[in-house]
């Protein structure tokens, strides 16, 4: 990890938290197997919890204990050297990708039981309906529809044994470029605006 790219767990953390979802990836006897899937950090930052549709051969490789990379990426889009000023004086330059990411590395547990799966989609509701007028809410539901869509589905509760954060942001091209890249994202594609807005909070 570069110094200049390196975050915080502090940091690392809310990369995590802005990208509200994640890709999981486990070793199966088939091979590397991934789901994509909204992600709850508990309070402690100790665990992390979600649940995959029962129909998703996902959840079968996944024995207690077995070891889960979770990916997280909040930033990312494409530097064209064209966005250096600095390339009219020194042509020695290419083209990189910026982004903002980090992984987590933990432990699975499955849970198949309706009272572990309703407080945990009760809990993901709460969390991507929060500032949402009007919200919808799990609670609204006809129970025995409910009960229906928590057996479709299986838990999965990830103890996180480490954590680690990158973002690489233009910090190793001069400030000229830097400020280049940023101003040209700021009015760019959706990914360039949201490097833009990644950029112009300060760096470690």
């Amino acid at each position: 990890m570069p110094p200049k790219f390196a975050v915080d767990q502090e940091e690392a953390w809310k990369i995590v938290e802005d990208a509200g979802a994640g890709t999981l990836v486990i070793g199966s006897p088939e091979g590397l197997a991934s789901v994509y899937v909204p992600i709850l950090v508990s309070a402690d930052r100790h665990t992390l919890a979600t649940h995959v549709a029962r129909a998703n051969a996902w959840w079968k490789a996944v024995g207690d204990g077995a070891e889960v990379l979770a990916l997280f990426l909040a930033a990312s889009t494409y530097v064209s050297p064209s966005n250096y000023p600095s390339r009219l004086e020194d042509p020695g330059v290419v083209p990189t990708w910026n982004y903002v990411a980090a992984e987590i590395r933990g432990r699975a547990t499955v849970h198949d039981d309706l009272a572990w799966k309703w407080s945990q989609t009760g809990l993901v509701t709460e969390r991507f309906e929060r500032g949402r007028d009007p919200k919808w809410r799990a609670d609204d539901l006809d129970e025995h529809f409910r009960e229906q869509q928590l057996k479709a589905i299986v838990g999965i509760e990830i103890d996180v044994t480490s954590i680690e954060g990158k973002a690489k942001l233009s910090q190793n091209r001069p400030e000229i470029d830097r400020a280049s890249v940023r101003e040209n994202f700021e009015h760019g594609s959706l990914g360039e605006r949201i490097v833009a807005e990644r950029m112009e909070r300060p760096q470690d």
